[in-house]
């Protein structure tokens, strides 16, 4: 059971010295920091402490203000936890979801924030309704207008805010892409991503690819990704996934990767089974180790 300790100051200039030491006294063994202002999406080594807390560990933090944007992120980072079978604890703060009062403050922060988004949802509402009373045509003249202009500016805005989602969270699944593509199709690089836990972003395949040509405009990801994958023969494209699952978890042993095959990615046996065993993940290092996509040391 680990303590996953989790630190952030606003800037280069400041430290986490402070806060590691709180962190440390309560039992934390792992702690990872970021320096970034608390609004900022780009904030990688708390993506990484997230994926570092398994089942049964606690994710500690001073205050929860140095772990989450605003009330709907903290929430979501609590789901995330939860689903994993791990906790959350602030020092400094009643929260605490190993505890039936402080799994009460969390569900009552939950509820805050949802009449919070009720709220604006009504204000909203009523001053469309007094706006369409006063006359007034609600939406944006120049658009109603179809202004060129008006929709290529309205168009680029959709697009930035389209940017920034995928910016918050890629670390999660953008580096399974980057592994495997263009080596694998995009099925298969999907069916991968599907299999992350706690779940990444929700993608189809069309929207997956949609998402890596946005990125690499953007210059975020390697262009390399959208080259056109090879038509492999089975062996060989199961020797890369086997591959590539012992590089990102060299812990497997070969019943978890024939489960990880069967359960996980759906992968068809070289008979057309749904189930593999030890021994097919043994022929499969075997062809992984001929194609040198294994190092050995």
């Amino acid at each position: 059971m680990t303590i996953v300790g989790y630190a952030r100051v606003s800037t280069d200039e400041q430290d986490t010295a402070a806060q590691q030491d709180a962190l440390r006294t309560q039992g934390c063994t792992v702690i990872f920091e970021d320096k970034a202002s608390g609004a900022s999406k780009e904030r990688p080594n708390l993506a990484r402490a997230l994926e570092r807390v398994e089942k049964g560990d606690t994710l500690l933090v001073v205050r929860i203000d140095r772990l989450a944007r605003s009330l709907s992120h903290l929430l979501q980072i609590v789901e995330t936890i939860r689903a994993k079978g791990a906790f959350f604890r602030s020092i400094n703060d009643p929260i605490d979801t190993s505890s039936p009062q402080g799994m009460l403050m969390t569900q009552m922060l939950g509820a805050f924030a949802e009449f919070e988004r009720s709220l604006i949802r009504e204000r909203t509402r009523a001053g469309l309704r007094a706006a369409v009373a006063r006359g007034a045509k609600p939406g944006n003249p120049k658009m109603l207008a179809r202004d060129p202009a008006a929709i290529a500016e309205i168009r680029h805005s959709q697009n930035e805010r389209y940017l920034s989602r995928l910016l918050d969270g890629r670390q999660r699944w953008l580096p399974t892409v980057e592994r495997l593509r263009p080596h694998l199709p995009w099925g298969i690089v999907l069916r991968q991503i599907c299999a992350i836990t706690p779940p990444t972003r929700s993608f189809s395949e069309r929207t997956l690819v949609k998402a890596c040509r946005a990125l690499v405009r953007a210059g975020y990801a390697d262009p390399k990704i959208l080259e056109a994958a090879p038509r492999l023969p089975l062996d060989t494209r199961v020797a890369r996934l086997v591959a590539d699952r012992i590089k990102t978890h060299p812990e497997s042993s070969l019943r978890d990767i024939a489960t990880w095959l069967s359960r996980d990615l759906r992968e068809p046996t070289p008979r057309g089974g749904l189930l593999w065993s030890p021994e097919g993940v043994r022929r499969a290092i075997a062809q992984a180790n001929a194609l040198r996509l294994i190092e050995v040391e």
